[in-house]
């Protein structure tokens, strides 16, 4: 008897990882997305058009009326950017000049929006990123400063 109890346990212990193996989703069901495909950048939800808009609304001070508006550009935005992506036929330099004529676009769709003084914040902000970008692209200098050197 306490044969067989050993050899039900032993096989119930061996029968018990395949069971929960087939009830657990693969890999592959767990990497699947669930809504929109991640987007780019450091962390996550750093491109959603209503974080986007709440930064906006707290750097320019924008009214709710001027939010609504941002909110729904941002979100025209994504939604083309994603198009662009996507678009598997284009080449990747079609792709990157779609893009920025996209962003060009929705910009001065954002400052149409904004009064003289946040319109003078957004340039300011524009400007911002824009050195920014260019200094990441560039890379390090070639040499040492030619002031310390003899």
């Amino acid at each position: 008897m306490l044969k067989n109890w050993r050899l039900a346990l032993t096989l119930a212990g061996l029968a018990t990882p395949a069971v929960v193996a087939q009830d657990a989703p693969s890999s592959d069901q767990q990497a699947a997305p669930t809504a929109a495909p991640p987007e780019h950048g450091r962390g996550p939800g750093r491109f959603d058009p209503d974080r986007r808009a709440d930064m906006l609304t707290k750097k320019l001070n924008l009214s709710a009326d001027q939010r609504t508006k941002v909110t729904d550009i941002f979100k025209s935005e994504q939604a083309e950017t994603h198009k662009i992506h996507a678009d598997a036929s284009a080449s990747q330099e079609d792709r990157r000049s779609k893009m920025m004529d996209a962003h060009k676009s929705y910009n001065d769709q954002i400052r149409a929006v904004l009064n003289a003084d946040q319109q003078k914040k957004w340039d300011e902000m524009l400007a911002r990123r824009e050195q920014w970008v260019k200094g990441r692209h560039q890379g390090p200098p070639a040499g040492p400063p030619d002031s310390d050197q003899k």
